[in-house]
């Protein structure tokens, strides 16, 4: 992120940056959501990240003309603030759609869940990343390409990603994942590149554009990680992965 705000201050560019499952992660010692380095930080607060409102997110600024037309941009493009309007007020009921907005309000109920969250937010973060140290410590030297973190930084551990060695178990990514999840454990798979979807097909997107991303796809493997999940639970896990592993 330096180095591309770096580029963003010699080219003029503004800079959005994804942080949907960063939330209590930290960059270069600064909290993820800070902007030090991006113009707006985005956070997605679905029900399975680190802390959530339901559903939706998060939007973060520093700078208070983009914070002001957010906000407005949430709302239908509307304001209610008198020295925004382009004729004078009618009276306190009045407000003017300055430009074409949206209905991207959070509900007050999933506000008060937000709120709540947030006060749990560094005790979800810390127990997340000892669950993702033992999984390190109880997967190492089994041929799997466990996930790295850059020692400038601190993950949130919102998942934890395997990568598969197909060669080395003599079974698919597809057969264990079938053979993981009949055993009763949640693994799943993130993500799906974009550019394979058929949106992005319709408009000139091909497989084999992007191989590095097609590569990580074919071996990832998501393994349960949640503030809940327990040292047995885990153990569980690493149990029924052993039985695949050499």
């Amino acid at each position: 992120m330096r180095r591309i705000r770096a580029l963003a201050d010699r080219y003029g560019f503004r800079i959005v940056e994804d942080a949907a499952h960063a939330a209590g992660g930290k960059y270069l010692e600064t909290p993820i959501g800070g902007c030090r380095y991006c113009d707006i930080a985005v956070f997605s607060f679905h029900p399975v990240k680190s802390i959530t409102t339901g559903e939706g997110g998060v939007a973060l600024t520093n700078d208070g003309e983009l914070a002001g037309r957010m906000a407005r941009l949430r709302s239908h493009g509307t304001t209610r603030d008198a020295a925004e309007m382009h004729e004078e007020s009618h009276g306190p009921w009045y407000y003017q759609a300055l430009e074409l907005g949206w209905n991207y309000r959070m509900t007050d109920i999933g506000a008060a869940l937000g709120c709540s969250q947030m006060r749990r937010l560094d005790d979800y973060v810390r127990q997340r990343t000892g669950l993702a140290e033992r999984y390190h410590s109880l997967l190492a030297d089994r041929g799997l390409t466990l996930p790295w973190c850059d020692p400038a930084c601190a993950s949130a551990w919102h998942l934890y990603v395997i990568g598969w060695n197909e060669e080395a178990a003599g079974l698919s990514r597809g057969q264990a994942f079938a053979r993981l999840r009949a055993a009763g454990v949640g693994v799943n798979v993130h993500y799906i590149p974009v550019h394979t979807q058929p949106f992005f097909r319709r408009r000139g997107f091909r497989p084999g554009q992007y191989p590095n991303a097609e590569a990580y796809y074919a071996r990832a493997l998501t393994l349960p990680l949640h503030p809940g999940l327990t040292d047995a639970q885990q153990d569980r896990v690493v149990e029924q992965l052993a039985t695949m592993l050499p």
